[in-house]
């Protein structure tokens, strides 16, 4: 691993504290990998951009997948989730996923999340598209991520975990053997500390969820800006699979022109018997997939897109009338009060729904213990690239994944503290540059990125589309690179401008990774490549920032990862975007 020695333009730390390890995002899977580095005896801190119960755990809907069901086996549903990955998904991780996932729920009912019961008692489990068997565990009906997001939030609490709040993470702190020494952070306004400062640690867990921001219509909160991988970038990490963004098939079309986040109506609605129609009320899935509206999620999204291209409409219907106000009310109270604010009543009218970014199945590469290319670093959740979801992530395994790996995380760091493998002592990190190292992009900067990503990156992509928004963004980060080397002039510091800028990274990476895989596979969408190619593409395209801040894009010589630690990496040919 080779240090770029990029950071962001910010302040020195003015102020520091130290920790054996720094969680950074307070979703399923930062709370959890904090929640057992403490129990291990570890001086934890988590770190956050909101509010500790303000990540995108809390917006989850559906539910949290796993065998617990009577006549379920993790065989069977590491067998969905490989159909779903599209011939891209480690298989080996996916075994741990759905091995470890059962008793890591259990675990997670003991620290206090209350799931929907039967009246017997035993878990009220759901199905959801891309799964055989009925097997999502649901909490409130629609409301699964907040009652998780409730219950880490009050252990982490009631442990008396150091937290700090409202605090974006800057760049990664490493020491003179390029091994990991913390992160700067800038805290705005409501917390602990003000300004920039730092956190020194020896271990740190990236957990900072999505980038759903940098399209213009998503299910993410606002802070899902690619602030976890555009770090990891700047630090020399290797980020993979970036290309493979999921779109939901079913969000709640509030006009070709919104923007930001969009009110998601949940697979789970489908699982329970709603139909996709068309304007004329055709269910046009039936035939397309022997699932039908309960087909892998990037079959489903393709579906509508297609029908609304025959159709030259803006959306599609979600027709579930036939449930009944008790029912809608009961099972989907959330979806229910969402859609009737906006003016539709689901139980009396279809719901317009359409496709928009919803998740990302790549990311930061790990490995089977989240250990990233930077020695120290780690990465789980939706940040990470573990290998689970390959190229179409199947429906409720993102929780379990955020649950199971953030376990492995600090199973991992614990065992590496106890034989000395990381510091015993806080490393000492390299001193700050004061002169400005990485052009910050104007705020205005954000609504250009996302539109031109939604243009050229979105459902529907081609050759022309992403030469167009390789350009578009190639333009963009000239002008910032000109303004700094000319004059040395760039926009002022702060949240504003480190989002757009983390944007822009994590935008040029994912159209060049998408414009390099010249094939249709799961979420990624090739009009001009229709067919998928398993002798060319099924592999992995990883990349990585190189010092003069071009990219390093390589495809794997086969379906593997290369191990985390391994030195010879194949040939790379530099991109400059």
């Amino acid at each position: 691993m080779t240090s770029t020695g990029i950071r962001l333009h910010a302040p020195a730390p003015g102020w520091a504290i130290a920790a054996d390890v720094v969680v950074v995002g307070s979703g399923v899977a930062g709370l959890t990998a904090a929640l057992r580095c403490e129990a291990a005896g570890l001086t934890t801190v988590v770190v956050t951009k909101a509010r500790l119960d303000d990540g995108s755990t809390r917006w989850a809907q559906g539910g949290i997948a796993a065998a617990l069901g009577e006549g379920d086996t993790p065989q069977q549903h590491l067998d969905d989730t490989l159909v779903a990955g599209a011939g891209l998904c480690d298989e080996d991780a996916v075994r741990i996923l759905v091995t470890e996932g059962p008793d890591a729920v259990r675990r997670l009912i003991a620290t206090g999340a209350h799931f929907d019961e039967s009246a017997e008692g035993a878990l009220e489990l759901t199905r959801e598209g891309g799964h055989h068997r009925r097997r999502i565990a649901h909490a409130g009906g629609d409301a699964t991520g907040a009652e998780i997001s409730r219950a880490l939030v009050e252990a982490v609490r009631a442990r008396g975990i150091r937290t700090i709040e409202n605090a974006l993470v800057l760049d990664l702190l490493t020491d003179a053997d390029g091994r990991t020494a913390g992160v700067t952070l800038h805290v705005m306004g409501e917390g602990q500390h003000d300004g920039v400062g730092a956190v020194h640690a020896p271990a740190v867990v990236l957990a900072t969820g999505g980038m759903g921001q940098v399209f213009s219509a998503t299910t993410n909160p606002s802070v899902s800006t690619g602030d976890g991988v555009a770090l990891a970038l700047r630090a020399g990490a290797e980020v993979s699979d970036l290309e493979f963004v999921q779109f939901h098939p079913t969000v709640l079309f509030l006009g070709a022109d919104a923007e930001g986040q969009q009110p998601l109506v949940s697979e789970a609605v489908r699982g329970e018997g709603a139909h996709l129609v068309d304007a004329d009320g055709v269910r046009f899935m039936q035939g397309q997939h022997e699932l039908a509206e309960l087909a892998p999620r990037d079959i489903v999204a393709k579906g509508i897109t297609r029908r609304m291209q025959e159709r030259d409409a803006e959306h599609m219907y979600l027709d579930a009338r036939h449930f009944g106000a008790a029912m809608w009310e009961h099972r989907f109270p959330t979806i229910l009060a969402a859609c009737r604010a906006h003016g539709i009543d689901p139980v009396t009218e279809p719901v317009p729904v359409a496709p928009a970014a919803h998740y990302a199945s790549g990311g930061v590469r790990t490995d089977a213990h989240g250990r990233t290319t930077v020695p120290g670093l780690y990465a789980c959740g939706e940040v990470a690239c573990t290998g689970v979801h390959g190229a179409n992530r199947l429906a409720s395994n993102s929780l379990l994944e955020g649950l199971v790996y953030a376990e492995r995380i600090a199973t991992d760091i614990a065992a590496s503290h106890a034989d000395g493998t990381l510091h015993a002592r806080v490393p000492a990190p390299l001193p700050h540059r004061e002169h400005p190292e990485h052009p910050l992009l104007p705020p205005e900067a954000r609504l250009t990125i996302q539109r031109i990503m939604t243009e050229g990156a979105g459902v529907l992509r081609s050759a022309d589309s992403l030469t167009r928004a390789a350009d578009q963004l190639h333009h963009l980060h000239a002008e910032a690179r000109e303004a700094l080397h000319e004059n040395g002039k760039t926009s002022e510091p702060g949240v504003d401008t480190w989002e757009a800028t983390n944007l822009l990274c994590v935008a040029r990476v994912l159209v060049a990774a998408a414009a390099q895989r010249e094939e249709t596979r799961g979420c990624h969408w090739r009009e001009d490549r229709p067919d998928r190619d398993d002798t060319t593409w099924r592999r992995h395209i990883v990349v990585r920032l190189n010092p003069d801040r071009s990219l390093a894009v390589h495809t794997t010589n086969t379906p593997e990862f290369p191990p985390t630690t391994h030195s010879d990496q194949p040939t790379q040919r530099p991109q400059e975007q």
